[in-house]
């Protein structure tokens, strides 16, 4: 996420093993990206870094940078395409050093947003074959004898932070697609253990209705015994169903409740991402095992979109206790904020019809306040209430 200028905390072995043990703490690519692009500006006392992945289409899928403002940022308009020294740097194998990279031929300008540079150092991020992405800095701050642009120094430690980028960004790939797999299993296991448990039953109450259809007008009496059958199978159905949804419910809420589950999970949360996450609850004890699992999935979903989805630097989940009985989670992130109408249009629902599905199936109610643009981040609400 784009940032104003600071202190730089300078060079030294400290810093760069402070540098390479944050990259390699990182789970997530776009955390990563975060963490590469702020320990390239700190170590090499630049004014601006970025880092773009490329796309397969000219573009970037994603491009991050450090030393410049939201408000800049949102100014300076789309992303960047491939083309000029964003291109060369993704095609070879090396460095570029530039004095002035506004004198270089293959300089094609900038927005009228975009900060001025003049000195530039950049490579690519490679892992074997393959481009990961292109690492670029500018603006080198003057040095104690007052003398500008980068160095060998610097060119050597921007290759040392390139090549342990490359394994953060490949591990956190790998971790991404993991965890897409792990969901994927999940869900094709439950599919086939409630398609294995329920359909012989279905199937068997469908042939039971069909035979008491048939005599209700001959045989009433009997009818009426089929229709009884038909009744305990539609039971030991809802039954299986019932049973194969619970196997679902969390171990950790069986074993430690809702609050230490959650605050166990935020814990874990707020190491592995750059932004901020904590947890507090003020006055609320054990609710019926319905609700806090309620409480934790809308958590869970709520926290996954503002990790992923807000830019935010700070999350904050709060549980507090109903007057009238319950409880009351909030998810609130800084982030830039969405148009809930917007995203329906679109098809993409960011989790917020299972979250109203969870509520509503334990009387629950869930709010959604979120407007891009205004610098109110968005805020998750969920309301349910006690036995």
């Amino acid at each position: 996420m784009p940032s104003g200028p600071r202190s730089p905390r300078g060079g030294g072995l400290a810093a760069v093993s402070t540098a390479l043990l944050a990259m390699s703490r990182r789970l997530e690519v776009r955390d990563v990206l975060r963490t590469i692009v702020a320990s390239a500006r700190e170590l090499l006392d630049a004014e601006y870094a970025a880092l773009g992945v490329p796309d397969d289409h000219g573009g970037f899928a994603r491009f991050v940078v450090d030393g410049i403002s939201e408000e800049q940022w949102r100014a300076i308009g789309p992303l960047p395409r491939q083309h000029g020294i964003l291109a060369a740097m993704l095609h070879q194998d090396g460095p570029e050093r530039l004095a002035d990279v506004r004198e270089d031929p293959r300089f094609e300008g900038w927005p009228a947003a975009h900060p001025d540079m003049s000195d530039f150092l950049g490579l690519p991020i490679r892992d074997g074959e393959e481009t990961l992405g292109a690492l670029f800095l500018a603006n080198k701050r003057s040095g104690p004898d007052g003398r500008q642009g980068f160095t060998d120094e610097d060119e050597e430690l921007l290759s040392l932070l390139a090549q342990h980028a490359a394994i953060a960004l490949t591990n956190a790939r790998l971790y991404e697609r993991s965890r897409e797999l792990t969901i994927a299993e999940e869900r094709s296991r439950l599919a086939h253990e409630l398609h294995d448990a329920v359909s012989q039953k279905l199937f068997s109450l469908r042939l039971t209705a069909q035979a008491a259809a048939a005599l209700v007008d001959r045989d009433p009496a009997r009818a009426k015994d089929e229709l009884q059958q038909v009744a305990a199978l539609a039971a030991e159905a809802a039954d299986e169903l019932r049973a194969a949804v619970t196997e679902l419910r969390p171990a950790a809420l069986d074993e430690d409740g809702l609050i230490a589950t959650l605050r166990g999970q935020v814990r874990v949360l707020d190491r592995a991402h750059a932004a901020h996450v904590t947890f507090t609850c003020d006055g609320v004890r054990a609710l019926p095992a319905a609700q806090e699992e309620a409480v934790l999935r809308v958590a869970q979903e709520a926290l996954h979109n503002a990790l992923r989805h807000s830019e935010g630097d700070r999350i904050e989940v709060t549980l507090t206790r109903r007057e009238t009985g319950g409880a009351v989670l909030r998810v609130t992130d800084d982030g830039t904020g969405f148009s809930p109408p917007t995203v329906r249009r679109a098809g993409r629902h960011l989790g917020l019809v299972s979250m109203r599905d969870r509520a509503a199936g334990v009387g629950g109610k869930l709010t959604v306040r979120s407007e891009p643009g205004t610098g109110t981040g968005t805020t998750i609400e969920l309301e349910v209430p006690g036995a």
